[in-house]
């Protein structure tokens, strides 16, 4: 059975919108829609009723090409309102078997934990690490036999009011909200290979107002950090430098923009408010521009990354995506300035019915949310809606778990407490021994009194002894007839 999912990333500079279906763990697009971002500036909603045109534009166009009318969707939420909080939770394991719901509950603990400020709201809890009685960094506590447990967990949380406004633009295009993902993290899952994520990496977003980065190590995000800084700023420092408009500058900066080759040749650009005249432009000075402000971001976010403590839990390098990435040299630049760290440019992949226009890096966080959306998120993780999400590998087998039972020769119904709850929303003795066995004796009562009716309709006045024979009472007879009856 297939399902539909939609996402939305809302950017600074555009608005995408994915539609999807998701049959036997395969995720295939079906529409897309691409709107000019209004209302929006460096990832901060300033204007709810631009922001919801833009959406609502989108969206539509999404729905005109896949011919679906979902209308619930994933959106991205900015950095710019994100920060995190560290925090650790510990339970003890009633049981000694560790189920879903004991690693929901000690995820939740780290939560209720964390010093989370009353006017922030939280959207991430990621476990990033488990421990398990005196046992250091589990991947995955499930199905283990243990006393205690613990988890340390990076909690993203985001202001309540900059939250609201996001969701009022949303819902005024008329979409309901089923998940909201940070978009870093987002372009992160459309973008890290397994081997990456098994090593660590670090993932950098250079959109067209903003730029993300991501430190993924330990099977989950453990920092994420924000700066203001985009392509667009490239395309002002241009349009400033040369005294040209900005739509010019946005066309020299795609055409011309190479952080390594340096050309002598010279331009004719128009001059910003004067139609008629032309600056003779060399593109000497144009690499001398963009190089700079590429370069200046670069070593902001270097920084940012050595601020994290985490640099030596990147043994897979560094991810570059978003459409800043598209400048001819920037993965050069960026090895450079990262002292030597192995750095890719990505682009996402992995995902059926990719059209050609999202096969840029300008969409990873697009189809990141599909993906998030799809269940291809961290192991474990409580989402904005407080509710535990976890991949399919966690998910207890039924097969395995009568397996383990018949091989201990012992009677189901004796070990069906330690078994594996696959919902969170199971009752509490619907698995117990004492359940299944009160479950027994209810049908052995039944099948019992169903006997005893069909008897009694079998019953004929010709089956009574005679009660004129014989020197015994025929009263007492009678009476103990019926009880062997009966």
């Amino acid at each position: 059975m297939s399902k539909t999912i939609l996402a939305i990333d809302i950017g600074s500079t555009k608005v995408c919108a994915i539609i999807a279906e998701i049959q036997n763990e395969r995720i295939h697009i079906t529409g897309h829609g691409i709107a000019k971002s209004q209302g929006v500036k460096k990832g901060v909603i300033t204007n709810i009723e631009l922001a919801s045109k833009a959406i609502k534009q989108a969206v539509n166009d999404a729905k005109r090409i896949s011919g679906s009318s979902i209308t619930t969707a994933t959106i991205s939420i900015s950095n710019a309102y994100a920060r995190s909080l560290n925090s650790v939770g510990i339970v003890n394991i009633l049981h000694k078997d560790i189920s879903i719901k004991e690693i929901n509950r000690v995820i939740q603990a780290a939560l209720y934990n964390a010093n989370v400020p009353t006017e922030y709201e939280v959207i991430h809890v990621l476990p990033y690490n488990f421990k398990v009685d005196d046992q250091d960094f589990i991947e995955n506590p499930l199905s283990m036999t243990a006393n205690r447990m613990e988890v340390d967990c990076n909690i993203i949380i985001t202001q309540k009011s900059s939250l609201n406004n996001l969701k009022k633009a949303v819902r005024s295009a008329g979409i309901d909200i089923s998940g909201i993902v940070l978009n870093g993290y987002a372009s992160a899952i459309a973008t890290m290979g397994e081997d990456e994520k098994e090593l660590g990496v670090a993932v950098i977003d250079m959109g067209g107002q903003t730029s993300n980065l991501i430190v993924h190590a330990g099977n989950s995000v453990r920092y994420n950090d924000f700066l203001g800084v985009g392509s667009s700023h490239i395309t002002n420092d241009l349009s400033m430098a040369l005294h040209t408009p900005l739509r010019i500058a946005e066309n020299v900066k795609v055409r011309h923009g190479n952080l390594i080759e340096i050309s002598k040749e010279v331009i004719d650009l128009p001059i910003i408010g004067d139609e008629e005249n032309r600056n003779e432009v060399s593109l000497e000075i144009v690499h001398s521009v963009i190089l700079s402000r590429v370069e200046e971001t670069l070593m902001i976010l270097a920084k940012s990354l050595n601020k994290s403590a985490l640099r030596d839990q990147i043994g897979a390098g560094i991810i570059l995506t978003g459409g800043m990435t598209k400048l001819k040299g920037i993965r050069e630049l960026a090895q450079e300035i990262f002292d030597g760290i192995p750095v890719r440019v990505a682009q996402p992949s992995n995902v059926g019915g990719l059209f050609d226009e999202l096969k840029d890096p300008a969409y990873s966080t697009a189809v990141g949310l599909l993906m998030h959306a799809a269940g291809k998120h961290t192991e474990y993780e409580i989402n904005n809606n407080n509710d535990l999400l976890y991949s399919k590998s966690s998910q207890p087998s039924e097969d395995l778990s009568n397996i383990q039972l018949a091989s201990q020769n012992k009677p189901v119904q004796q070990n069906v407490e330690n078994k594996p709850k696959t919902d969170l929303g199971d009752i509490e003795l619907g698995g117990t021994a004492k359940e299944l066995k009160r479950r027994q004796l209810n049908e052995e009562m039944k099948r019992k009194k169903e006997e005893r009716e069909r008897r009694r309709e079998d019953f004929s006045i010709e089956d009574l002894p005679e009660i004129n024979t014989g020197n015994s009472n025929p009263l007492n007879k009678l009476a103990n007839w019926a009880r062997q009856l009966f």
